[in-house]
């Protein structure tokens, strides 16, 4: 593949240098009258009660006049909260709809991050999605422009790894029109460049643009620069760059979009709906084939009027299409959300955010066990990193007896315009939201208190990171002395986030929270189990199981989690419901399992391993006694970003488990065992461990994201069967 791709573009090459092209060729700017219009505001209607009503769409003043309201908004938008109701108001940008360009013409920008999705073992994924451009329909009015950047190579022979570069590909021809010295892809300035060149060079009357790398979510952002030190670019720094080019423009952009993983949020929504007209992006991880480019192209040249709704629709099915084709498509999500109507469900999220809030004063565990229950995204587990993104509707409907979510519900389905799910993900809501399901330090917090959308939502989240017990929590922190709350006040350099400092972070293994009416035993009948007291019931999220192997010299193996237990959480009983199986490799290496996901049929496991000695992890879905597996998936790196290939396995692999060893004194360390390797129509295998004695402890997760973990009991796999008996 990689002689074809280098081929492919040799050719090109040619063609680049017989046109005599590589100089400074640009396009003709197309003339367009600078157009002022008053900044749109958005308002919580009076009286709503079904969630549709039309607000206040800040209609455009004939006279041309600035009417001062854009100063209102910080970089771009500005949402408040009126301290009286709280209900929230949104202000945004002008609204600017004067064509810069031709009729029926489109320009597709392209920041093309490569990182290791193109020079990791010559991948070449952008280079591959640059030859998907170049074979689209040809036409005069659809063109790709896009700026390279962000790698140490790249996988064919044209673009060069030490310099900005600048293509426009149509009519099957790809050509260099500009090129600079290298600059950070991560630099929120080196994204304002690109725009600012783009749109005076190569306006059209429809434009979007595209971020092209890995994505992390709302808190790490995407488009992260292998050359510096890994620097990407937050929501911050993109709504900075596209507010200072957007002040020169006449009109939105048709789409913004995110060919990266994670970044399907309403952060991210929220940010970017002051300057397009669509919204698109997954909140799931992409494979590394990515979008259909060829399948984009193709439906503009054919339909060249088409509005960025019709586009999306086509490439969430051809998005589809290319994760069924890497054989990823049970998890594959798309969205296309419509920025007009977003401001209607930011409102309305806000109401019940406040709710919500106000419900968790008295019972923040019951709404964190709904919260924990809802869809995530990325992995979130010990073996695979965090990216602490739930689904905002799943969050909504599980937590529905403490909230209404009813008119929330509405706004986000009426908003959204189409959205393409895989089996894995079938009641995803299109939209996810950040959620503390593992606080990584107060830097996380800090950048969530800039960006979220809701100040009761923040509260919510600060509770649960804070340890809130229901000792007096006092939220006025992120308001003014009269009640009110602006993002403005977020972002200003006045803003005391040193507030963040004080929360506690961690995992001690000792939650103090956990206590027992009846503490870990066995029963009359041999079962093992526990009460919790009624106390105890109010910070539980959940109950596992972890399986151990005594190693001698006070060390114990996990071989990993289980939710194999009966739960009765009107009692506060939990106790033994494990059968002894588990998951190995075909020679019987047995495997350390991280449940990813629990749903009514299936379950999704992750298990560390070295695979040909580069460690990743193994992604397994269990079904009854069926088990496929998915591939490897690298997880999140120390960038916060999201690998985006799951890697098939193939004959000759060599995969090696790797197990957590825990000690005595509280210390973790890794073991890697003897690699396996693979052959064609090999499969893990589910059944019975292996004679012999083994540990089983309950794993019992507070509301805040600690744990207390049970002294370990015996269980004992025979040929009859498991049997349960106290450490001696």
């Amino acid at each position: 593949m990689k002689k074809k791709i280098t081929a492919a573009f040799a050719a090109a090459a040619v063609l680049l240098a017989a046109t005599g092209c590589g100089g400074n060729e640009t396009a003709q700017t197309t003339a367009a009258v600078q157009e002022n219009q008053p900044a749109q505001t958005t308002t919580a209607p009076e009286n709503d009660t079904d969630g549709n009503d039309d607000a206040d769409s800040g209609e455009e003043d004939d006279s041309g006049e600035d009417t001062g309201d854009e100063e209102r908004s910080v970089n771009g938008f500005a949402l408040s909260v009126n301290g009286s109701d709280g209900k929230m108001n949104i202000t945004r940008a002008a609204k600017k709809s004067t064509s810069m360009g031709d009729a029926d013409t489109w320009t597709i920008f392209v920041y093309l991050c490569g990182t290791d999705l193109e020079s990791d073992d010559g991948y070449g994924a952008a280079t591959s999605d640059v030859l998907q451009m170049c074979q689209a329909e040809a036409s005069d009015n659809v063109r790709f422009v896009f700026q390279t950047g962000g790698t140490s190579q790249w996988a064919n022979e044209i673009f060069s790894a030490d310099a900005c570069e600048r293509y426009v590909v149509q009519d099957n021809d790809v050509v260099l029109v500009d090129s600079a010295p290298l600059t950070n892809m991560g630099d929120p300035a080196t994204l304002k460049d690109f725009l600012d060149w783009g749109v005076e060079n190569y306006p059209a009357e429809k434009m979007g643009f595209v971020f092209w790398d890995h994505g992390g979510g709302s808190i790490t952002g995407a488009c992260v620069d292998e050359l510096n030190e890994g620097d990407t670019l937050y929501l911050s720094d993109m709504n900075t760059a596209f507010s200072q080019v957007y002040a020169n423009m006449t009109d939105k952009f048709e789409f913004i979009g995110f060919d990266c993983c994670l970044m399907g949020t309403a952060e991210t929504a929220n940010i970017l709906s002051t300057y397009a007209r669509y919204f698109y992006g997954s909140q799931e991880t992409e494979p590394g084939s990515g979008w259909d480019y060829t399948a984009i192209g193709n439906f503009l040249a054919e339909n060249p009027s088409a509005n960025g709704g019709e586009l999306g629709k086509v490439l969430a099915d051809s998005f589809y299409d290319e994760c069924a084709a890497a054989e990823q498509e049970d998890g594959c999500t798309f969205t296309i959300i419509d920025c007009e109507k977003f401001d209607d469900f930011a409102i309305a999220f806000n109401d019940y955010a406040k709710e919500l809030y106000e419900a968790a004063v008295s019972d923040l565990a019951g709404i964190v066990r709904g919260v924990n229950n809802a869809e995530n995204f990325g992995g979130n587990d010990k073996s695979e990193g965090f990216t602490n993104m739930v689904d905002i509707g799943g969050i909504v409907k599980n937590c529905s007896s403490y909230a209404d979510g009813s008119n929330v519900l509405a706004a986000l389905e009426n908003c959204i315009v189409y959205n393409k799910n895989g089996s894995s993900h079938s009641g995803a809501s299109g939209l996810s939201v950040y959620y503390p399901l593992q606080v990584e330090g107060s830097e996380e917090l800090k950048t969530f208190s800039g960006i979220c959308i809701s100040p009761y939502y923040l509260s919510l989240v600060d509770m649960v990171a804070k340890g809130y017990t229901g000792n007096g929590y006092d939220n006025q922190v992120f308001f003014t002395e009269d009640g009110d709350w602006s993002n403005e006040d977020c972002a200003s350099e006045s803003y005391d986030d040193s507030y963040f400092d004080d929360v506690s972070y961690g995992e001690s293994g000792e939650s103090s929270l956990i206590t027992f009416a009846q503490d870990p035993g066995f029963d009359d009948e041999g079962y093992y189990g526990f009460v919790l007291d009624e106390n105890a019931l109010g910070y539980t999220a959940s109950v596992s199981a972890l399986i151990l192997m005594d190693l001698g010299d006070d060390q114990l193996l996990e071989l990993g989690e289980t939710y194999d237990v009966y739960t009765d959480w009107d009692s506060g009983y939990f106790g033994d419901n494990f059968d002894g199986k588990w998951l190995s490799l075909p020679d019987g290496s047995l495997l350390s399992m991280y449940i990813v996901e629990a749903g009514d049929d299936s379950t999704i496991y992750t298990s560390p391993i070295e695979l040909n000695g580069k460690r990743t992890n193994l992604r397994i879905v269990q079904s009854g006694d069926s088990v496929k597996i998915e591939g490897a998936w690298d997880g999140i790196d120390e960038n916060g970003m999201a690998a985006r290939e799951v890697r098939k396995l193939k004959a000759g692999d060599k995969i090696a488990p790797i197990y957590y060893i825990l000690g005595d004194d509280d210390s973790e360390s890794t073991y890697t065992a003897d690699a396996y390797e693979w052959a064609d129509g090999d499969n893990v295998i589910y059944a019975q461990l292996p004679n012999g004695d083994y540990y089983y402890a309950f794993s019992i997760d507070d509301i805040y994201g600690d744990y207390c973990m049970t002294d370990p009991v015996v269980f004992t796999v025979g040929d009859d069967g498991i049997s349960f008996s106290e450490l001696e």
